[in-house]
């Protein structure tokens, strides 16, 4: 089992910057890899960002390349989300999420976080 809790979501103007965090319980963290995905009002659930539990490969959804980074500390068991030149349109809940490879935490993640607002301000 793995469970996940995000945190550093808030209000931001358009333009600006936050970082989202993804703090994973259990010693397994490294065998997994984790994913960002979003859910705004009115619409499903999307693929943000995945990383590989190496860190070594990242993924990164057409809408946020080139300005969100996703990052990953596993002495620390924790994943990061560092979202620059925020639009309107990042407004969503944001979730993390687990699973045994990028494929599938890229799609269907075996663990899923409670999620953390992200509001941008136009």
């Amino acid at each position: 089992q793995v469970q996940l809790v995000e945190y550093g979501g808030g209000l931001v103007q358009a333009g600006g910057s936050l970082r989202l965090s993804c703090a994973a319980s259990g010693r397994t963290f490294m065998s997994y890899a984790m994913g960002w995905f979003r859910q705004a009002p009115g619409k499903e659930r999307e693929f943000v960002a995945a990383i590989s539990w190496s860190g070594d490969s990242t993924y990164y959804a057409d809408s946020v390349k080139g300005r969100f980074t996703i990052s990953r500390d596993n002495a620390k068991n924790t994943v990061y989300l560092q979202m620059n030149s925020l639009k309107p349109e990042d407004t969503a809940v944001y979730y993390c999420g687990a699973g045994r490879t990028v494929g599938v935490v890229s799609t269907t993640p075996d663990y899923w976080g409670q999620g953390t607002q992200v509001t941008v301000s136009s």
